[in-house]
């Protein structure tokens, strides 16, 4: 069986970092990395799963072997998923609490031009 060169030289750091871990004392559970994929340029990113990899490196590679391996991925990223930081249910009251207060995010106050005005209204004609 032949390797890509960058593939066994990506296995033999892995086996180097297991080998640490082992004198280490500490388990061999590789991180876990959550997926996101994009299907098209300019799409959002979506979640696409999990998967267990000992490096950032090793997870864009097994991402990418594992979620783009029909060719519907334009880009790939992987973040370990200690780093992510997420609200709960128990925060919604406060966390996404009414925005009656913040009448700058409703567009009442902004001027349509003349133009735009024009447009809609033939776009209501037809």
């Amino acid at each position: 069986m032949h390797l890509r060169r960058s593939t066994a030289l990506s296995l033999g750091r892995v086996e180097r970092r297991l080998m640490q871990q082992d004198q280490a004392g500490s388990d061999n559970q590789w991180p876990i990395w959550e997926v996101f994929v994009q299907e098209k340029t300019g799409a959002p990113h979506e979640h696409a799963g999990s998967l267990h990899a000992p490096d950032g490196e090793m997870a864009l590679q097994n991402a990418r072997d594992v979620y783009a391996r029909r060719g519907k991925a334009t880009s790939i990223w992987v973040v370990q998923s200690q780093h992510i930081v997420a609200s709960t249910p128990d925060d919604n009251p406060s966390f996404f609490g009414p925005t009656a207060d913040k009448v700058y995010r409703h567009p009442q106050f902004y001027k349509v031009p003349r133009a735009i005005k024009q447009i809609s209204e033939r776009e209501g004609e037809i």
